[in-house]
């Protein structure tokens, strides 16, 4: 499962560093799709370090003291898990934009460091990580479904948000959710894992 999102985000990146054919029609579609309003950037807000991580830190602190209320071994593994992967983003997209370097969008004015975008890749693993925990706590199908439509529907807006208002290029957010997908993949492995362990 690993495999797609790695081999989309390997042709992705390849393609904005060599501003190959991909890239140039992202360009043509990002200035098809820019059209800066409030609500565009209310919503690209969502992806802030200041709003993601102090939601996911409320959730972290929940599932941790639920599990420990509930003499799970290794209560403390899911939220350190997931803090830790959080504290990991900025290590993975930090070097990934000075390596491609890719321009900003034409809203932004001059500068560099666009791809890929860290605020989209912030909300994937904030929202994504607080479902992933927050899963095995509800035992009700209806507001597991709710909880996922939930996180979903806030990543979709972000990424919105980000290419109306014109912060990002379409393909820096996609590639951001490519890294998200991966990351919160080994993350639902280690849990799974843990989860199989004798209580």
């Amino acid at each position: 499962m690993l495999g797609l999102p790695a081999l989309l985000l390997a042709l992705i990146t390849w393609q904005v560093a060599a501003h190959g054919p991909l890239a140039r029609a992202d360009e043509r579609l990002s200035a098809r799709l820019v059209h800066p309003d409030r609500v565009s950037e209310l919503l690209a807000d969502l992806g802030n370090v200041a709003v993601a991580v102090p939601v996911l830190a409320v959730v972290l602190g929940y599932v941790a003291w639920r599990a420990r209320a509930a003499g799970r071994a290794r209560w403390w593994l899911p939220s350190l898990a997931t803090a830790a992967l959080m504290a990991v983003v900025p290590a993975l997209i930090v070097p990934l934009k000075e390596l491609v370097v890719r321009p900003a969008p034409p809203v932004m004015g001059p500068g560099t460091g666009f791809y890929p975008s860290g605020h989209t890749a912030t909300a994937v693993i904030a929202y994504g990580g607080a479902a992933l925990v927050l899963i095995p706590w509800l035992r009700a199908t209806g507001a597991r479904r709710a909880l996922l439509v939930g996180c979903l529907t806030l990543n979709l807006g972000v990424a919105f948000g980000l290419i109306r208002r014109g912060y990002h290029w379409p393909l820096d957010v996609a590639a951001s959710w490519c890294l998200g997908a991966m990351l919160l993949l080994s993350l639902r492995l280690l849990l799974g894992r843990n989860s199989r362990q004798p209580k």
